[in-house]
């Protein structure tokens, strides 16, 4: 894995970026700008199942860094995404049950920074995030996780449930956060596992806690009612590896 350029401004350079297979997180297009240079971006955007914005020039005009974006601003990863193949290869690898995290919609890139190094620490084979409504791989992630990124994979889908569905095929179930859930102390959660971390504000979406096989809450004996999405992860994450340790 390598940092990358994080911001490309201008036609021809965002163009480039795409068909040299850079990974574009979010494209940001002049709201109502569609001529031939553009439409060919576009183009080569939905190829790769990019995420779009129309937005208006003042917004363009905000993030550019030069001034000179030609009504066009691309988003690159600081590093390079893995598949989810590749964890489960890493866990067979090491002859372990594949455990993995799965984050719906985390948004701030500093919670999964510090998700990402708990995963590292906690022996996870790999985070897996999805595309849209999420941080993606940002240079304040890579920073935050403290080099963890450079030994943990990140995968980045299209559809989380859909992941998920295909990793029980796979032998895998799946345990999420919740204050409504069992305390995690009566759950087994060894095995092949993954752990779902839901958004900072809203927790895990419903679709996402339908397709769980458990529901886990942390007992918590102060006066409020929620931990920060990195702790919680944490504190789970800590839980399957005592576990783990155990079985």
């Amino acid at each position: 894995m390598r940092y990358e350029e994080l911001t490309i401004e201008g036609r021809n350079a965002v163009l480039e970026a795409f068909r040299s297979g850079k990974t574009i997180d979010k494209l940001f297009v002049l709201d109502g700008c569609q001529d031939g240079p553009v439409r060919t971006i576009l183009r080569e955007a939905k190829k790769q199942d990019t995420i779009v914005n129309f937005v208006p020039r003042e917004r363009l005009d905000q993030i550019s860094g030069t001034g000179k974006h030609q009504g066009v601003i691309a988003y690159a990863a600081a590093y390079s995404y893995s598949e989810v193949e590749d964890m489960l290869a890493l866990a067979e690898e090491k002859g372990e049950p594949p455990f993995l995290f799965l984050l719906d919609g985390i948004e701030d890139p500093h919670n999964l920074g510090a998700i990402i190094r708990t995963a590292n620490l906690a022996g996870a084979h790999g985070v897996i995030i999805p595309k849209r409504r999420a941080v993606g791989l940002t240079a304040t992630v890579a920073k935050t996780s403290a080099g963890a990124l450079n030994y943990t994979p990140v995968a980045r889908v299209t559809n989380l449930t859909q992941t998920m569905e295909e990793l029980k095929e796979k032998g895998l179930w799946f345990v999420c956060a919740d204050m409504g859930g069992e305390t995690m102390y009566r759950l087994n959660l060894t095995g092949p596992i993954g752990l779902v971390i839901g958004n900072e504000g809203e927790g895990v979406s419903r679709l996402v806690k339908e397709h769980c096989d458990l529901v886990a809450s942390i007992p918590m004996k102060g006066d409020i009612d929620s931990l920060n999405a990195s702790v919680a992860a944490g504190v789970l994450a800590y839980e399957i590896v005592r576990q783990r340790l155990q079985a």
